[in-house]
């Protein structure tokens, strides 16, 4: 059950608690099929909202978290399977996070992934920073600096966090990937990973996608200090079959002197893993969007 905040009032020496009902009436909403057009990707585009519980009775900006889904599901993934609704309404009721909007966009049409592949003349990752993000960052209230500005995602999505945040630490204040899908570094390794889920690249892609977008290549091409600009949160179940590469992930970032968190719980690849790590998630990123 949700506690709803309460205020004592003294009156001739009696205390009266009065509950708020502000939250009771204020009720957040999710659009779950919401449409754009993407000249890049010459088509049309769905993603899902969350708009939290004031955000109808207020005139003012909020943070925004960027949450994506993983292979097999679209946008609508984090709100059937992921309760995200109800999960981020008690988080915001209970003060354990800042209310904020949370956008998650399909990567499940068309093609499947975040990235660019230029041979395939697909280019998902300049479609979500060129097109979606100024999209609905001008379509809600949304704050749009760095510092009010997150991105998580469950494993193809954990992958996605990770490379977008690597690729463009200028515009996160924090990443939080779950059970993220990284892939090995070795081209055919990675190819045989991808060919079991029907996912079918050349030799020369496959080494091209690694090279462009494998965080553990790509942390050796940035500075520490855009690094560490960036809040990390790593999270992966000690049973997820993605154990080893959030492990290395892990091991890598602490050599490399990356500042970040990294959690392993009782758990598998499972939504049931992620629905528990979502409220944690919010919390972390709510850190960042505070003022102090």
């Amino acid at each position: 059950m949700l506690k709803y905040p309460t205020f004592p009032v003294f009156a001739s020496g009696i205390i009266i608690i009065i509950t708020s009902t502000n939250f009771i009436f204020a009720q957040s909403k999710v659009f779950d099929n919401l449409t754009m057009k993407s000249e890049i990707l010459n088509m049309e585009r769905n993603y899902a909202v969350y708009l939290p519980p004031d955000y109808e009775t207020s005139s003012r900006s909020y943070p925004v978290l960027y949450l994506l889904h993983g292979l097999g599901d679209n946008q609508t993934g984090w709100i059937q399977f992921g309760e995200v609704k109800k999960i981020a309404d008690s988080s915001i009721i209970n003060g354990n996070a800042t209310p904020m909007i949370i956008i998650m966009p399909d990567a499940n049409t068309g093609k499947i992934g975040y990235f660019n592949i230029p041979s395939q003349d697909w280019m998902y990752e300049d479609f979500f920073f060129e097109e979606l993000m100024p999209y609905v960052e001008s379509k809600y209230r949304i704050k749009s600096d760095k510092r009010f500005r997150a991105i998580s995602g469950l494993s193809m999505g954990g992958g996605g966090t990770l490379t977008y945040a690597l690729h463009r630490p200028d515009l996160f204040s924090a990443a939080a990937p779950l059970s993220s899908a990284t892939g090995s570094l070795d081209v055919d390794e990675s190819l045989q990973r991808l060919k079991a889920y029907g996912i079918i690249f050349t030799r020369e892609e496959m080494k091209s996608l690694l090279e462009s977008n494998h965080p553990l290549n790509l942390i050796n091409d940035i500075s520490l200090n855009n690094l560490n600009s960036v809040r990390w949160y790593i999270d992966c179940g000690d049973d997820d079959y993605l154990y080893e590469d959030n492990s290395l992930l892990h091991i890598a970032f602490k050599k490399k002197g990356i500042n970040h968190e990294y959690r392993v719980r009782d758990g598998a690849h499972t939504w049931t893993y992620w629905r528990e790590s979502l409220p944690t998630v919010l919390e972390f990123v709510s850190q960042g969007f505070h003022q102090y």
